[in-house]
């Protein structure tokens, strides 16, 4: 039996104690997921360069957006909101936001109010998160995801 937490799949498996009674103990599996964009030629070139198997749940943002739940959930991993957020994204300067000092409330509303606020990919693989298309995150990413 499998139990969907968040962005956390557990399974149960049943023990016996002293008594001879069933008792279970959940144990967590290694998420393995891909926050990206499909319209994004960059997104693309990673996911073809990472070659994520069957075992790599893919989320495209843009048609399913991401829910408070897992932006929380990555934030638990990268320390903050701000690591997530993209700077360079157009709605940026459009939106004068260069101009203010943006707090974790905020970075985490514009991320979950606007997809592209999210830097990409983002990819998750048990307790370890990689965020943006750097070369040095990629190659990390894809060596934590073999």
């Amino acid at each position: 039996m499998k139990i969907f937490v968040l962005l956390k799949t557990y399974s149960i498996k049943p023990q016996r104690n002293k008594q001879s009674t069933a008792a279970f103990v959940v144990v967590r599996k290694k998420m393995k997921k891909i926050y990206h964009l499909s319209t994004c030629d960059t997104n693309q070139r990673i996911l073809k360069e990472i070659k994520p198997g069957k075992s790599v749940e893919l989320q495209d943002i843009k048609t399913e957006p991401i829910t408070p739940a897992q932006i929380d959930e990555m934030k638990k991993l990268a320390g903050s909101y701000e690591a997530l957020f993209s700077r360079i994204a157009r709605k940026y300067r459009l939106m004068g936001l260069h101009e203010k000092e943006l707090t974790e409330k905020d970075y985490r509303k514009l991320i979950l109010d606007e997809y592209t606020f999210l830097k990409r990919p983002v990819i998750i693989s048990g307790n370890q998160i990689f965020i943006g298309n750097t070369a040095k995150v990629v190659t990390a990413a894809k060596d934590a995801l073999k």
